[in-house]
C-alpha cells in the first residue's frame, strides 16, 4: 500500500516524518532520503504492534484529504510504498470470476492510482474497506 507521508525540517533538527493515516507513526532522519527510508522501519514496528493488539490495519488515503490539517502545514509530501501483506496473514491463492468490464476498470484504477501496486492489492484493499465499514456500522448499531 502506498502511504502519504509529510516531512518537516526545522532549523538545527533532523527531518521528521509523519504518517497521517497511521496514528502515532513517526520517524526521522538526518537527510531527506534517510528520513524516507527510516519510515519503513517505523511502519513495520507500528503495524506489528497493531496486529499483536488485534487492531484493524490502517487504510491509506489520498494526500488531498490531509492538506487542510494545520499539523502538516509547511511540510513536504511524499508517498511511501509499504507492503501490508505480511500483516494480513498467509497469502492464499484462489480463483475468482469477474465480469470483463469490471476487471478492465480495476486494472485501469491500479495503473492510475498510486495506492495500489496490483490487482490483488486493489481487491484486498477494497475487501478491507468493506469489512471496516461493516464493523463500523455494527458498532454504531450496538450503541
Amino acid at each position: 500500500m502506498k502511504f502519504p507521508v509529510v516531512i518537516h525540517k526545522d532549523a538545527d533538527s533532523d527531518y521528521s516524518v509523519t504518517v497521517p493515516d497511521v496514528t502515532g507513526c513517526f520517524s526521522a532522519g538526518s537527510t531527506f532520503s534517510e528520513a524516507l527510508e527510516n519510515v519503513h522501519e517505523a511502519l513495520a514496528l507500528h503495524l506489528e504492534g497493531m496486529v499483536a493488539d488485534g487492531d484493524a490495519l490502517p487504510q491509506a488515503k489520498e494526500v488531498d484529504v490531509h492538506l487542510g490539517n494545520p499539523d502538516y502545514e509547511g511540510g513536504v509530501w511524499a508517498v511511501v510504498d509499504f507492503d501490508l501483506t505480511p500483516y494480513l496473514g498467509k497469502s492464499v491463492r484462489f480463483n475468482a470470476s469477474l465480469p470483463e468490464n469490471l476487471l478492465m476498470r480495476i486494472d485501469e484504477k491500479v495503473n492510475k492510482d498510486h495506492r495500489y501496486s496490483s490487482r490483488s492489492g486493489f481487491l484486498a484493499t477494497a475487501a478491507l474497506r468493506e469489512l471496516r465499514s461493516e464493523e463500523h456500522t455494527s458498532e454504531l448499531q450496538s450503541q
